[in-house]
C-alpha cells in the first residue's frame, strides 16, 4: 500500500513538472519569435502584428528623429490599452516631446505646446503608476519649462469690496458717499 502511494505521488510530482517544463517551453519558444520581430523591427519590414516589435519600431523611429511617425506609432500603443506596453509608451511619447520642445526652445510658439503635451503624458503615466520616480523627475522638468499658474478663486458669498478712489476733478467733494 506504501509503494502505491509513493508512486502515485512520485507520478503525480513527474506529470506537475513536466507540465511546468511544457509551460515555459511555451514561453520560451513566444519570446524567441518576439525577439525574431523585435530585430526586424529595425528593418524595413517588421511584423505589426505584435506590439513589442510596433514599441521597437517606434524607439527607432524616434532615434532616427522621425518625430511624427514615432508619435504615431507611441500613440497606437497607448490606445490599445496594453498594461505591459502602456507605461514604457507614455513615458517615451513624453521624453519625444521634452526633447522637442528644448530642441525649439528659441521659438516659444513651439516650444510650449510641445511640454503641455509632455506633461499630459507624464501625468497619465503617474496615473497608472504613482511610484514611477522616473515620470515625476521629468514632470518637474516640465513644470518648470511651463509652471501652471493657478488663479485663486474666491467662493464666498459675499459681494466683491468696492475700491475708493479720490476724483483728481476740480470742484467735487470728497465727502460725499
Amino acid at each position: 500500500m506504501r509503494r502505491r502511494i509513493a508512486h502515485w505521488t512520485f507520478g503525480g510530482i513527474a506529470l506537475a513538472c513536466a507540465a511546468f517544463a511544457a509551460h515555459q517551453g511555451l514561453r520560451l519558444h513566444e519570446s524567441e519569435h518576439v525577439n525574431a520581430a523585435v530585430t526586424g523591427a529595425r528593418a524595413s519590414e517588421f511584423d505589426a502584428s505584435i506590439p513589442q516589435a510596433r514599441f521597437a519600431r517606434a524607439v527607432a523611429l524616434a532615434k532616427a528623429g522621425e518625430f511624427d511617425a514615432a508619435i504615431k506609432a507611441y500613440k497606437s500603443l497607448i490606445a490599445e490599452r496594453r498594461d505591459e506596453l502602456r507605461p514604457d509608451a507614455l513615458f517615451n511619447l513624453g521624453n519625444l516631446y521634452m526633447r522637442n520642445a528644448l530642441a525649439n526652445q528659441a521659438d516659444p510658439t513651439q516650444s510650449l505646446p510641445l511640454v503641455e503635451l509632455a506633461k499630459q503624458s507624464y501625468r497619465e503615466l503617474l496615473r497608472l503608476q504613482p511610484a514611477d520616480w522616473d515620470a515625476r523627475y521629468n514632470l518637474e522638468l516640465a513644470l518648470r519649462l511651463a509652471p501652471e499658474v493657478e488663479y485663486e478663486i474666491d467662493e464666498s458669498d459675499e459681494p466683491p469690496e468696492r475700491e475708493q478712489s479720490t476724483s483728481t476733478l476740480q470742484g467735487v467733494r470728497i465727502d460725499l458717499p
